[in-house]
């Protein structure tokens, strides 16, 4: 349960201690910002979705930070600017100083993906897939967590509560932070082109590496389902089933304990990038599948739409133990080893832009169109799953790489 004592725990440590804060904040951000601070839904809505989108331009330049200051130094400083923003959050009274500190927020986040990756990767050893999949688990643990001490603020409902949550999440950055310095120097891709012989590094190297980008695209696609269960399908459940309406926990439930339970299971048959191909084909499918059974249980009688939907849950589930592990072993095994920074901010540039979408794009697929819009976007699924393998071949062969 535990990596040997040394950098990879402390790295661990520090992703437990910051995932609890952000499954607490994120969990209960909009009552916060609606009952607290006094905007209105649609002002919060606007005011995050622009924050989103202005946020996705911090990660390719933060990554080539990375690449040239160190990864552990600009992951310090961006949780250090993360911690204060978010304690700035309880000095908000406005709309227009909301969609400021909020943006302020995003682009933290963005930049802390990009340079979490080379962090990740420089301490994961000879195994980085199956260390980033033990790291999710624990992101996914302590996620649930967070979101189960939410729920206590939400009853309580008052602002020193909420005021109290954001503080809390403001000081697990700080905490984060701690743990991040404790960690060894890497150093940066400058010393390491010196070192290698590699050619120094462009401003937008991995913008010209057009195949990679493709893999970034088709990855981007994929990452949707994430959204799947946590927007489209409690939707689903009280709108457009006969099932129980406490099945909407249950299903998160039943989807965390997975992840936590069989995340790095999965990791293991993925060791390259033809194994990381095929699980993202494979994962595909699943997605088809799980999403076909949760369709059924329209209509169905109550115990039957339970059964299905439950069952849709499983097999979609499963699908996002592969399709994690696959784009994990794609990020790090395309990615030059002095570019790994730019290469994960372009990474978490495609996902972040997939997140912002997810609502308006599930919204309309899964819940407006119903049954065979939930058809339509598994076979999405499908078709960008069966193109992995062929891009991923596509980047082995591109003559921008450097193999890891």
């Amino acid at each position: 349960m535990l990596p040997e004592p040394g950098p990879r725990r402390t790295l661990a440590a520090a992703t437990f201690i910051s995932s609890i804060g952000n499954g607490l904040f994120m969990t209960a951000a909009a009552l916060f910002f609606t009952r607290s601070v006094g905007l209105s839904v649609a002002q919060v809505g606007l005011g995050m979705g622009v924050a989103a989108l202005i946020g996705l331009a911090a990660g390719v330049p933060v990554g080539r930070v990375a690449d040239l200051r160190g990864p552990r130094e600009t992951y310090l400083v961006i949780q250090l600017v993360q911690a204060v923003a978010m304690a700035v959050l309880v000095l908000v009274h406005s709309f227009g100083m909301f969609v400021l500190v909020i943006t302020v927020t995003q682009l933290a986040s963005s930049a802390g993906a990009a340079a979490r990756g080379p962090l990740t990767r420089g301490l994961a050893g000879a195994e980085p897939t199956k260390y980033r999949s033990y790291l999710r688990a624990v992101a996914n643990l302590a996620g649930a967590c967070g979101g189960v001490m939410a729920g206590v603020v939400v009853q309580l409902d008052t602002r020193g509560a909420y005021l109290a949550l954001v503080l809390a999440n403001a000081l697990s950055f700080l905490l984060c932070a701690a743990l991040v310095g404790r960690l060894p120097h890497q150093a940066p891709s400058r010393q390491q082109e010196s070192k290698t012989g590699a050619p120094p590094t462009s401003r937008w190297e991995v913008l010209k590496d057009r195949p990679y980008v493709v893999v970034t695209a088709l990855d981007s696609v994929l990452s949707l389902q994430g959204h799947v269960l946590v927007f489209a399908l409690p939707l689903w459940i009280v709108g457009h089933s006969a099932a129980p309406q406490w099945l909407v926990g249950g299903c998160a439930v039943i989807n965390t304990l997975i992840v936590v339970v069989f995340q790095v299971r999965a990791s293991r048959s993925v060791v390259d990038t033809a194994s990381a191909g095929r699980g993202a084909a494979r994962s595909g499918v699943a997605f088809l599948l799980g999403m076909a059974s949760v369709a059924l249980a329209a209509g169905a009688p109550a115990r039957l739409a339970t059964v299905l939907i439950i069952a849709g849950v499983v097999v979609h589930t499963v699908g996002e133990l592969w399709h994690t592990a696959a784009s994990f072993e794609l990020s790090f095994r395309l990615a030059p080893a002095h570019a790994q920074g730019q290469y994960s901010g372009l990474g978490a540039t495609g996902t972040g832009l997939a997140s912002s979408l997810a609502p308006s794009v599930l919204g309309l697929v899964c819940i407006t169109w119903g049954v065979p819009g939930w058809l339509a976007l598994g076979g999405v699924f499908v078709l960008a799953g069966l193109a992995m393998p062929y891009a991923a071949r596509w980047a082995c062969r591109a003559p921008i790489l450097i193999p890891v």
